[in-house]
């Protein structure tokens, strides 16, 4: 837990920030309301900013974390990265899909009647159910949250930190979560990075941990006679 400690420290630009941006997100969401909130944010929509978000929505995707995990093992050669990165996605993505499946939430779609909200995107599939939480966003500061922790040059902090609120936001912007959806979907995308972080940090001190616990005491082992018989 030290090593979380420090790291933590040693990256609170980062977390300052994020829990700055938590905080105004969540008033935001108070003053305003659920479907306020979400029509607010969604006002404009011009033609450049629908083929960007369209398009960068991506970087919360499985298979961008699958791929980014990939690059870290297999060119990078960082094995400790890359466990982190693919526990951090684990971690959330299994979060994610058990809150979807206990919650089942509607998204935009099904949720605003016929010409209540008019700015859905041509070509952009809209989903139905299962909105809360946004799994792109928790997938995406899943992986902010472990790059943050483990690169050593701490100067591109916020960039990490914007890069991920931009994954957030697009879930918004493309209509297919909610504000609050992506809220909850940060917090457990940073919880889950945070948990990921200490695992690979540890994971050999872990692994030999979970081989005592089956190794069976000499004093309780069958005698040498019993097992020969």
């Amino acid at each position: 837990m030290q090593k979380i400690s420090i790291a933590l420290n040693q990256n609170k630009i980062y977390f300052a920030g994020f829990s700055a941006i938590l905080f105004a997100a969540i008033l935001f969401l108070l003053v305003n309301g659920k479907e306020a909130a979400f029509i607010s944010l969604n006002s404009y929509h011009p033609f450049y900013l629908n083929v960007f978000f369209i398009n960068y929505t991506f970087m919360g995707d499985g298979i961008f974390a699958v791929c980014l995990t990939a690059l870290m093992f297999f060119y990078f050669k960082r094995k400790q990265a890359g466990f982190a990165l693919l526990y951090s996605f684990l971690i959330s993505g299994l979060a994610a899909q058990l809150l979807k499946n206990l919650f089942n939430s509607p998204r935009p779609k099904l949720y605003f009647e016929a010409g209540t909200y008019l700015n859905f995107i041509d070509g952009v599939t809209l989903s139905g159910s299962s909105s809360f939480p946004s799994g792109h966003t928790a997938t995406a500061f899943a992986i902010a949250a472990v790059l943050v922790l483990m690169m050593k040059n701490k100067n591109w902090q916020l960039l990490v930190l914007l890069a991920a609120i931009l994954v957030g936001y697009s879930r918004i912007y493309l209509a297919q979560h909610f504000l609050l959806d992506v809220i909850v979907g940060a917090l457990l995308g940073t919880v889950s990075g945070i948990l990921a972080f200490y695992l690979a940090q540890n994971r050999i001190s872990i692994r030999k941990s979970i081989k005592r616990m089956h190794q069976v005491p000499a004093e309780l082992a069958p005698p040498a006679a019993m097992q020969a018989s």
